[in-house]
C-alpha cells in the first residue's frame, strides 16, 4: 500500500475539512481566508497531479485504485475546473452566510471525482460517486429560493433512485463473479451467465449517467442550472463529468464481448446529444440552455468508450475532448455569472458595445461548444468522431457531425443578441459584469483557443 500515491485526493478532502472547521470560527468578515486556503489546496493538487502523471503507471491500496496518465489528466482537469469555480465563487459569495461552506462543498464534492476517475473497483467507485453526489445536493440548495429548493430536490431523488440502480448492478456483478476489482472482473465476467452480466452492466452504467449528466439520468442537470446559484451551476455542469466520464472508460475496458455493452453506450450517447440539442433550442434562460447544452455535449464525450479496443483513439480523443469542454463551459458560465441579472437571451443584447472582452469571451465559448475551429472542442469532436470511424461505428461519426450543425442553432440565438445594436445608447451602461467572473471568463475562453491551437503538441501526451 502506497497511501502517498493519493496525495491530491488527500489534500482536496484535507481542505474541505480545514475550510469547514475554520469557517465555522472564524468571522464573517474573515471568511475570505478559507477562499485563500481552497484555492491554495487546488493549486496543490494540480501540481502533485502532475508530477504522479509524469511517472511510471501504479496501483493504490492493492490495485483498488489507478495511478496513471488517465488519472492524472482527470485530476489536472478536475481540480482546474474546481479553481475556475471557485473563481467565480468568490465572487458570488463573498461575504455571505455561506461562504466557508461553499468551498467545502466543492473540495469534497471534487474528491468524489478524483476517486471515480481512478477507481479500479466498484466499491470504491461507489464511494467516489457517494462523496461526489452528497456534497454536491447541497451546494444546488445554497441559493435559498423556490427554484433552488425544487432543484435540490430533484437532483437528490434522482441520484439515490441512480445510486440504488448503482449499487445494485455492483451486487449482481460480485454475485457472478465474486469480485469488485476490475483486472479479476476481466477474468470472470467471460465465464459469468450472460443474463446477469448484462444486467448488472446496465444498471451500473445507469447509474453513473447520473453523475455525468446523460440520458436516462439527466432530467435534474437543466433545473440544477437554471435554479442553483452560478457557482453550483457551472460546477455540476462541469467537474462530475470528468470522474464519471473516466470512470465508465474504465469499466467499459475490462467488459466482455459476451454482451453487446457498445451498442449501450452508443445509445445512451445518440439520445442524450439529440435530446439535449433539440431541447436547449427553445430555452430562454441561458443558465437553463447551458443544462440542456451539458446534456448534449456529455453524448459527444460517449462516443469514443463505445469504440475502446478497436481503435487508439478511443482514449486520446476522450481526454482532451474532458479537458476542451472543462475549459469551455466554464468560460460559457462565467459570463452568466459575471451578468446574473441578465437570465433572458435578449436582454444580451448590446452586451459586445459595452463590454467587448466579455462579449468576445461569450462567442469564443459558445462557439467552442459548437466545435468551431480553432477551438479546443473542435479538436475533440473531430477526434471523437474519428475515433467512432476509425473503430467500425461510422453511423455514430455521421450522428456527430449531423448534431453538431443541429447545435449551431441554439448557441446563434444567444450570440446574435449580443451583437445587435440598443436603440437607447445609455442601456450600455446597465452591464456591470463581476470582476471575477469576468477574468475567469475571459481566461477560460482565451485557453480554450490555446488548447485547440496548440493540440498537436498535447495529444502525444495523452498517448
Amino acid at each position: 500500500m502506497r497511501p502517498l500515491l493519493m496525495v491530491p485526493e488527500m489534500l482536496l478532502f484535507g481542505g474541505g475539512l480545514a475550510v469547514m472547521i475554520s469557517g465555522s470560527f472564524l468571522p464573517r468578515r474573515r471568511q475570505w481566508w478559507t477562499g485563500v486556503v481552497a484555492a491554495t489546496v487546488l493549486i496543490a493538487a494540480v501540481v502533485a497531479a502532475v508530477v504522479e502523471a509524469a511517472g511510471p503507471n501504479l496501483a493504490a491500496f492493492e490495485g483498488t485504485f489507478a495511478v496513471d496518465a488517465t488519472t492524472g489528466v482527470a485530476r489536472i482537469l478536475a481540480a482546474a475546473g474546481a479553481l475556475f469555480t471557485l473563481a467565480v465563487a468568490v465572487g458570488e459569495v463573498r461575504g455571505s452566510p455561506r461562504e466557508s461552506e461553499t468551498y467545502a462543498l466543492l473540495l469534497f464534492s471534487s474528491t468524489g471525482v478524483l476517486i471515480m476517475a481512478g477507481a479500479a473497483d466498484l466499491l470504491v467507485l461507489a464511494t467516489g460517486f457517494l462523496l461526489t453526489s452528497i456534497p454536491l445536493y447541497g451546494l444546488i440548495g445554497l441559493a435559498r429560493s423556490a427554484k433552488a429548493a425544487e432543484a435540490a430536490m430533484k437532483a437528490y431523488l434522482i441520484g439515490a433512485l441512480f445510486g440504488i440502480v448503482l449499487f445494485l448492478g455492483i451486487s449482481v456483478l460480485y454475485g457472478v463473479t465474486g469480485a469488485t476489482r476490475y483486472d479479476e472482473l476481466a477474468g470472470r465476467l467471460g465465464a459469468a451467465p450472460a443474463a446477469a452480466v448484462a444486467a448488472g452492466v446496465v444498471t451500473v452504467l445507469a447509474g453513473l449517467m447520473f453523475e455525468a449528466g446523460s440520458v436516462p439520468a439527466h432530467f435534474w442537470v437543466p433545473d440544477a442550472a437554471e435554479g442553483a446559484n452560478g457557482t453550483a451551476a457551472m460546477f455540476l455542469t462541469t467537474v462530475p463529468k470528468i470522474g464519471a466520464l473516466v470512470a465508465v472508460y474504465r469499466l467499459a475496458a475490462v467488459l466482455p464481448g459476451t454482451i453487446h455493452w457498445p451498442l449501450l453506450v452508443a445509445v445512451f450517447a445518440v439520445a442524450s446529444m439529440t435530446l439535449g440539442n433539440l431541447a436547449a433550442y427553445w430555452q430562454q434562460d441561458p443558465r437553463r440552455l447551458l443544462g440542456w447544452s451539458t446534456v448534449s455535449q456529455v453524448g459527444f464525450l460517449l462516443v469514443p468508450i463505445t469504440v475502446i479496443g478497436h481503435t487508439a483513439l478511443a482514449g486520446p480523443s476522450l481526454l482532451f475532448y474532458l479537458g476542451a469542454y472543462t475549459l469551455t463551459n466554464s468560460g460559457a458560465f462565467a459570463v452568466t455569472t459575471a451578468l446574473p441579472d441578465r437570465r433572458d437571451l435578449g436582454s444580451y443584447r448590446g452586451l459586445a458595445a459595452a463590454r467587448p472582452w466579455l462579449a468576445a469571451a461569450l462567442v469564443v465559448a459558445l462557439l467552442g461548444l459548437v466545435g468551431t475551429p480553432p477551438t479546443a472542442v473542435f479538436v475533440g469532436k473531430l477526434t471523437t468522431a474519428a475515433a467512432a470511424w476509425d473503430g467500425g461505428q461510422a453511423w455514430l461519426a455521421v450522428v456527430v457531425f449531423a448534431n453538431t450543425l443541429i447545435s449551431l442553432f441554439y448557441y446563434l440565438r444567444w450570440i446574435i443578441p449580443s451583437f445587435q445594436e440598443v436603440a437607447d445608447a445609455s442601456t450600455g451602461k446597465f452591464f456591470v459584469p463581476s470582476r471575477w467572473s469576468s477574468s475567469a471568463a475571459v481566461i477560460a475562453a482565451t485557453l480554450s483557443l490555446a488548447l485547440g491551437i496548440s493540440a498537436g503538441a498535447i495529444w502525444p501526451l495523452l498517448t
